[in-house]
């Protein structure tokens, strides 16, 4: 993870010189750049499951934006709505509803020795998020955020919590090309542990995998970023093109899965690039 902040560090040193030399055309504030509504539209390059190493392209989708005093935005297949927006202010608190699902092994398992386990529910999550982002640090734009999400599975699925620390840093390179960096992990009870990462005997008998039963703890931590160009217009409005790549490392007893060490990988990866709008 230190590798990754050398390298947000190395960009923001670039960032404030390319961004000061843009602010000679007018800039809109802070607050009323973030008013505008992107719409998202690519393909992302993914694992069949958490652990797989067998890959797949899907469709991707995101947006972000405000309606009315709410800021709204996706990350992967969850909703968030922040009921703070931002202000003038150097510190905004973070606070608002999550909404998602969750598709882990619902579908489109390559691995024919997985295959043979039984598949999993889509697990239909709410929850909530709760954080401080910092402002003004590298250029009036920018943004630090600490936050944590809590999830529960309120349908039939893995039924438990998940929590997630994380840490985001994004700003402007200038009017036409803005960059996100993104640092968590994710922490899970024994019962989605048993649910995505444990072999039943009946499962062992069917798979020819030995017997597992895992305990609950952190399952992963993990790194992202993004990237954002301008091809008409600027940031706050027009048509650009997105790419975004995400790292993620299993650890502990979610490693030692049979699903991963024998079937898969810990390293997971998820890829995507497409065209957005601003307007």
């Amino acid at each position: 993870m230190l590798r990754h902040w050398l390298a947000v560090s190395a960009v923001l040193a670039i960032a404030s010189p390319a961004f000061a030399q843009q602010a000679v055309s007018p800039l809109p504030s802070p607050e009323e750049a973030g008013s505008g509504f992107t719409v998202a539209l690519g393909v992302g390059y993914t694992p069949d499951y958490v652990g797989s190493n067998d890959y797949r392209i899907i469709p991707a989708g995101a947006i972000r934006g405000t309606i009315g005093p709410v800021s709204l935005s996706t990350k992967s297949t969850y909703l968030y709505a922040d009921l703070f927006p931002r202000r003038a202010n150097a510190i905004d608190f973070d606070l608002g509803p999550i909404a998602g699902i969750r598709l882990n092994r619902a579908s489109h398992i390559d691995d024919p020795i997985v295959r043979l386990l039984p598949d999993r529910k889509t697990a239909f999550e709410i929850g909530g998020f709760a954080g401080i982002s910092l402002h003004n640090l590298t250029n009036p734009y920018d943004t630090l955020a600490f936050r944590l999400d809590v999830l529960h599975d309120i349908g039939n699925a893995h039924k438990s919590t998940v929590l997630s620390p994380n840490i985001d840093f994004s700003t402007p390179l200038s009017r036409y090309t803005y960059v996100s960096a993104s640092v968590g992990a994710d922490f899970v009870s024994k019962r989605f542990a048993d649910y995505y990462f444990g072999i039943t005997p009946a499962d062992s008998l069917a798979s020819g995998l030995p017997v597992f039963n895992p305990r609950g703890g952190m399952e992963k931590w993990k790194a992202g970023l993004l990237a954002n160009q301008s091809i008409t217009g600027d940031l706050t409005r027009g048509l650009s093109v997105f790419g975004t790549a995400n790292y993620s490392r299993l650890v502990g007893d979610f490693k030692r899965s049979p699903i991963v060490s024998q079937r898969g990988s810990p390293n997971q990866w998820l890829l995507a690039a497409g065209l957005a709008y601003t307007f």
